[in-house]
């Protein structure tokens, strides 16, 4: 059904009013969150936190849903367009909540409890769904594999940034590991007896590095060292590092996987080595940002006194996410919202301090209201409806 929008302004309202029921709700899984950090699959608390709080509203939930320990997914609305609102929750190793995940967290949850109040009355479903493993473990492609976000109409996430921004630049992702084989030998005593499996890794990172002066401009490629050796005066038989590879898209992305490869082929060939490629899945496609939704969001943002810039040369926020999976089969938008000062990134100890504190609750309480009026949105003008799904129908056949 369309409405008309001083009645859908209305259920705006009550929509945010749902949200500030919950704020104390809502921020206190934030912060427990943020104080409990866990790595991807083995985010045990979030996982029993969110899920024991959708439940205490009379929701059903599936715990351990898509054969995911830490997935879980529930449902409210048994007629009309079907909204995904998708939390994240998984922490960096060393580094806590420095990519602010407490707070996507709980803004999913917020919007769809307030969602889920009025889903009957509103003639539209909402699927909660949480999502393990968002830093490289890939837990949304597991789960849109296993049907998870089958039959919706759209699917959102709100994501803490330094600025209030349309969307992230996702570009494509894959992971490799590189494990190189020597021969040991006495660095001292009998050097010419070795093959250094370390020289090796080293090679392939030079040759890694001369290639990064000849990709594009939104190609990265970076890595570390996960193994050098045991000991100085043992010449190393094993070493290993560990890659990073994006493009832009799947395509280029598979352009540039076999340029890396070839360097670090080269880097054990010149030092008389083996290695060991393995390329680690799932990868992890570019995201395609549906526009309507992508106005909608803004003009509910506003709402609440958030000005929604798109992304500039000078103000973007650049990375790779499984929500980019998601945008191939569902029309998606991931903005994202400020919650730390200007010049305060992601993934570093001072954003992870901001998304702890009063910028992140505020974050994750408007980041709420903002994602359940958008999902008003799409339940109740069936032409905002079309609009976004012949824009995603474009963007498919592009």
């Amino acid at each position: 059904m369309d409405v008309t929008p001083v009645a859908l302004d209305d259920l705006k309202d009550r929509l945010c009013t749902e949200v500030d029921r919950r704020s104390e709700i809502i921020v206190g899984v934030s912060r427990s969150l943020h104080g409990n950090p866990e790595l991807g699959f083995a985010e045990t608390h979030a996982h029993d936190l969110l899920t024991a709080t959708i439940a205490s509203e009379g929701l059903a939930v599936e715990r351990s849903a898509c054969g995911l320990e830490t997935a879980f997914i529930a449902e409210a609305g048994s007629t009309g367009p079907t909204v995904a609102v998708v939390c994240e929750y998984d922490a960096l190793p060393g580094m806590g909540h420095a990519c602010g995940h407490n707070v996507i967290a709980a803004a999913g949850l917020g919007a769809g409890l307030a969602a889920a109040a009025l889903a009957e009355e509103c003639g539209g479903r909402v699927r909660i769904l949480g999502t393990p493993a968002e830093e490289g473990g890939g837990g949304k492609v597991f789960m849109l594999d296993a049907g998870a976000f089958d039959g919706c109409d759209a699917a959102m996430m709100v994501h803490p940034a330094q600025a209030d921004l349309s969307r992230i630049d996702a570009i494509a992702v894959r992971q490799v590991v590189a494990r190189y084989t020597g021969v040991a030998a006495h660095a001292a005593a009998g050097p010419h007896e070795g093959r250094n499996a370390l020289d090796a890794a080293v090679l392939g990172y030079v040759n890694v590095a001369a290639l990064r002066q000849h990709i594009r401009d939104n190609e990265r490629i970076h890595g570390v060292f996960t193994h050098g050796g045991d000991k100085p005066n043992i010449v190393p038989a094993a070493a290993s590092t560990h890659w990073y590879v994006r493009a832009g898209d799947m395509a280029t992305l598979a352009e540039l996987a076999t340029r890396v490869e070839s360097c670090l082929v080269a880097g054990a060939e010149a030092a008389g080595c083996s290695v060991e490629l393995e390329w680690l899945d799932p990868a992890f496609a570019n995201l395609v940002s549906n526009g309507p939704l992508e106005d909608l969001y803004r003009a509910n943002a506003s709402r609440l006194g958030r000005d929604v810039l798109d992304p500039t040369d000078d103000l973007r926020v650049t990375g790779s996410t499984d929500m980019g999976n998601v945008s191939h089969v569902v029309p998606t938008i991931h903005p994202m919202i400020g919650s730390a000062p200007a010049g305060t990134l992601i993934h570093t100890p001072a954003f992870a301090v901001h998304a702890g504190g009063e910028e992140g609750d505020r974050a994750a309480l408007d980041g709420a209201k903002a994602l359940a009026m958008t999902v008003a949105d799409l339940w109740l003008d069936h032409g905002v409806l079309d609009r976004v799904h012949g824009a995603f129908g474009r963007a498919a056949g592009e």
